[in-house]
């Protein structure tokens, strides 16, 4: 398999943290979606990242949906999503919510960036989406007194939070203050303390 997609992404470098887990064999080609885009047109007409193609060279092209097809086609004992209900609904709620986040991070990001003015409106939008998504998050953890999410090990919802957690930190430094959110402070440090996590990362690059 081929990943394409840079890992300052939280988008890709979950896919690249669950495919280590997962112990599958993939090749990782650091295309960035701005500078690299006539690279990855040929594979996404969307010129988006992450972007996985398969060993029959079928590619997929949104991360849920890789993580989705990844998990069916590993054993029971390591799949990443739970099997039965209603722990599978909730973690895909928490990694749905996680993604949305990044959505927002993403939004804002650009907001500040591309813009030659900046909508007060829009910003003050995304900052609020933000900041009541990790709100509904911290409440959720702070709920649970173990290690991990949901049950005795780790998964995607925990992965999830995790990279946006560090993409936030990393695109907005000083938007959120971590302290008003405890648990998720220590739920990600316990992440990115990890081997994987350290191994499928890289320094936020801000687009050109």
């Amino acid at each position: 398999m081929i990943l394409i997609g840079q890992y300052d992404s939280p988008f890709v470098r979950r896919v690249g943290i669950a495919l280590m887990l997962y112990g599958l064999p993939f090749e990782h080609r650091p295309w960035s979606a701005f500078g690299d885009a006539d690279k990855i047109r040929p594979y996404n007409p969307l010129t988006r990242v992450p972007t996985l193609v398969l060993d029959n060279g079928e590619v997929l092209i949104e991360s849920h949906m890789m993580l989705d097809y990844l998990d069916s086609q590993v054993a029971t004992d390591k799949k990443l999503f739970p099997a039965s209900e209603p722990a599978r609904r909730q973690a895909l709620k928490v990694a749905a919510l996680a993604i949305g986040l990044g959505d927002k991070i993403v939004s804002l990001f650009y907001e500040k960036r591309m813009h030659d003015k900046v909508s007060d409106l829009w910003v003050g939008r995304c900052r609020t989406q933000i900041e009541t998504v990790l709100a509904v998050l911290e409440a959720d953890r702070a709920l649970r007194p173990g290690p991990w999410w949901f049950g005795d090990r780790f998964g995607h919802a925990d992965i999830a939070v995790a990279v946006m957690l560090r993409f936030l930190a990393d695109a907005h430094p000083r938007l959120v203050a971590m302290a008003g959110f405890p648990a998720l402070a220590a739920h990600a440090a316990s992440m990115e303390a990890m081997p994987v996590f350290q191994e499928i990362s890289q320094p936020f690059i801000a687009p050109a």
